[in-house]
């Protein structure tokens, strides 16, 4: 298996080159048209046939010389909506979109597995599926028109990478079981009575009653769930009034749930009404409350997690691979982790001594461009290894 870190060496500049073109010109969800035909032009160079999927992604397979299992590969592909501020020579033209979340080098890195993989053909017992999703950072996610489309059809497991700031360079994190939380969202908005603020007993103070509901919603994790469960709820925004001397008769407040567990995510949306009607009707403001549920949790599968941890320690060294926390961060891979058993990992990124030190969604953030050696060679030699398995995989019971 030496052959795979050779050929990964090969191909490591061209890997580079390719992040960078990407993270100068991103392009937002939805809107992946540019990235989508590099994409397509690459894998067609390859020998392979590209298909566009889910409008602007696009799936191709690499069928190897020996028979075996089908595993797929996903990267995500869209920017966010922000203005890059990295200051390299590399930095986003397209003016209020970048690259701020990593998603550059996931293109990047499953264009060299391809490479490689291409190289390594006929070593490979069964086929690969290159998925290139679109629109991972706006909810719903491009992971279920992808499955719609027909992504996940005959595969029998999935695996995908997240490029990770918080995790040194050099190492790769996983874990089996929870991995990413469910990230939903819930706005408030409170209706009162606005008035003079010299006259605050002829009012019925939306920004007051609204600041009280944020403390009051700040009680429901430390205080409803249990201390061993995993839970997040942050408010975000809280937008009332317009100058100095008058009280407002409106507010909105926005926030964000997170957990792994449906009879925790339930408790704390009953909470949050609860709490919510108590305090507007003491004040006598009225109440709307809109939630939208984001993707489900990551669950990594224990067999394939396995079969990833080896193959990190096979590429990196034995002490390159650890088991990281849950993230309460959300991702939309969980739907196909709903569908079919995988795995995703985080592969480290982070380098004080090379001021790669802003984390995910700034418009400073950059990455230890080592890693992307380190992402494709484990993602490859992953797949190889999922693809000769000769034991069943275990049913997806959902």
């Amino acid at each position: 298996m030496n052959l795979l870190h050779d050929l990964v060496k090969k191909h490591q500049q061209e890997v580079v080159n390719l992040r960078r073109y990407f993270h100068t010109h991103p392009e937002i969800s939805k809107k992946e048209f540019n990235t989508q035909k590099k994409i397509m032009e690459k894998l067609t160079a390859l020998g392979l046939k590209p298909k566009v999927i889910a409008n602007t992604g696009v799936m191709a397979e690499l069928t190897g010389a020996k028979r075996g299992r089908r595993i797929a590969i996903r990267a995500d592909i869209d920017a966010l909506e922000l203005q890059d501020e990295c200051g390299k020579s590399y930095q986003s033209v397209n003016r209020g979109a970048c690259h701020a979340c990593g998603h550059d080098g996931h293109i990047s890195m499953l264009l060299g597995v391809a490479n490689v993989l291409t190289d390594y053909r006929e070593n490979i017992a069964g086929t690969i599926r290159f998925l290139f999703q679109p629109t991972e950072e706006r909810f719903p996610g491009g992971a279920l028109s992808m499955i719609e489309e027909g992504a996940l059809d005959g595969v029998d497991a999935i695996i995908g990478a997240h490029l990770w700031q918080p995790i040194p360079i050099g190492t790769v994190g996983i874990k089996s079981g929870r991995f990413m939380a469910s990230p939903d969202e819930f706005s408030i908005a409170i209706q009162g009575r606005g008035g003079h603020a010299s006259m605050p007993h002829q009012t019925v103070d939306a920004l007051l009653t609204a600041s009280q509901i944020v403390l009051a919603l700040n009680t429901i994790v430390s205080r409803g769930v249990d201390p061993l469960e995993q839970a997040v709820l942050s408010i975000g925004s809280l937008h009332s009034g317009d100058t100095f001397n008058i009280i407002p008769d409106t507010a909105i407040l926005q926030g964000t749930v997170r957990s792994f567990e449906e009879n925790i995510r339930q408790l704390i949306f009953e909470r949050i009404e609860t709490i919510t009607r108590g305090i507007c009707e003491a004040a006598g403001a009225t109440y709307k409350i809109e939630k939208i549920l984001g993707f489900p949790p990551v669950i990594n599968e224990l067999s394939c997690t396995n079969v990833v941890m080896s193959a990190i320690k096979e590429s990196l060294g034995e002490n390159k691979v650890f088991a990281v926390n849950p993230s309460m961060g959300g991702e939309d891979f969980s739907y196909y982790l709903e569908k079919v058993p995988g795995a995703f990992m985080f592969v480290g990124v982070g380098n004080d001594a090379k001021g790669i030190i802003y984390p995910q969604h700034h418009p400073k953030y950059d990455i230890d461009e080592d890693a992307l050696a380190y992402g494709t060679e484990v993602m490859a030699r992953t797949a190889v290894h999922l693809s000769a398995m000769e034991e069943p995989f275990p049913v997806v019971n959902n």
